[in-house]
């Protein structure tokens, strides 16, 4: 056992040695990524965290509790380890060349969304936020019907999903949109309850079948909506308000003007809300 542990921490330490020597060529070079390079890297970052927690549960169930696991499998998982460190550290280096992926993990955007934003959203393209959220499938007008093409950038709104449950999340970095989806979850709990939303949950009753979710029915039956859903909803909320910052800062840092201040509450009022760290 013991010679085990030792080819085990000496494994790590090798990677380790190998990792900073990657960190420094990687790096270096970084910065002269294309678009659709760093969306590849981006999409291999997940691929790659979520290969390594399937893994991790694997690992964790065929080796015994009071014993480490064996030195090859520690390589590997180690190895996985370094390879998402490298992407990370390579697409944050990536998106400090960015003004406007600057400014996003100034407000508490981890830097492969970050960077996954800049490589996906083409402002030449998008002169209103509306032209965003439309790509991003934040538009409750769009449907996905089959057999046809897919309306909206699915790598893109899975990232926009990911900025939903970081918000919802405690956390320093991004306390200020955090506030905003707590108020925002308070209104929407509020409106659920007043039966606002009883059109919504009556139209979802109609067209899911919810046969293993007894809960859900119950709350759509009474003209309710889940606390998933109500959930999900300031969720997206505050997403898309993120998004109306990130296209009015992105403009703004190109030396152009917005249409209208997209800070704007388009969804509720018409209370300004300035983009934060700017």
């Amino acid at each position: 056992m013991r010679g085990r542990e030792l080819t085990a921490a000496t494994t790590v330490r090798d990677e380790t040695a190998v990792g900073r020597h990657l960190n420094s060529d990687l790096l270096r070079t970084a910065t002269t990524l294309g678009v659709k390079e760093a969306r590849y890297l981006v999409n291999t970052y997940y691929a790659m965290q979520e290969g390594r927690k399937v893994a991790g549960n694997q690992i964790r169930a065929i080796s015994p509790s009071n014993q480490q696991p064996h030195a090859v499998i520690a390589w590997l998982q180690s190895q996985n380890t370094t390879g998402e460190k490298q992407i990370k550290r390579a697409l944050d280096a990536w998106s400090d060349s960015i003004p406007i992926a600057r400014w996003a993990k100034s407000v508490g955007i981890d830097p492969v969304i970050a960077a996954g934003l800049a490589a996906h959203i083409d402002m030449s393209r998008c002169p209103t936020v509306g032209h965003i959220w439309r790509f991003a499938g934040l538009d409750p007008t769009q449907e996905r019907k089959k057999g046809m093409r897919c309306p909206w950038n699915a790598d893109l709104k899975v990232l926009c999903s990911k900025i939903g449950e970081s918000f919802a999340r405690p956390g320093d970095d991004g306390e200020f949109y955090r506030r905003l989806y707590l108020r925002r979850q308070t209104q929407e709990e509020a409106a659920n309850q007043a039966g606002r939303f009883a059109d919504q949950a009556q139209s979802k009753l109609a067209r899911s079948k919810l046969a293993g979710n007894a809960k859900a029915r119950a709350s759509y039956s009474q003209g309710k909506l889940p606390p998933t859903h109500v959930q999900a909803r300031a969720k997206r909320w505050v997403v898309k308000l993120f998004l109306s910052h990130y296209h009015e800062v992105a403009l703004r840092l190109a030396g152009q003007a917005p249409v209208k201040p997209f800070g704007t509450e388009v969804l509720s009022g018409t209370n300004y809300i300035p983009p934060p760290n700017f």
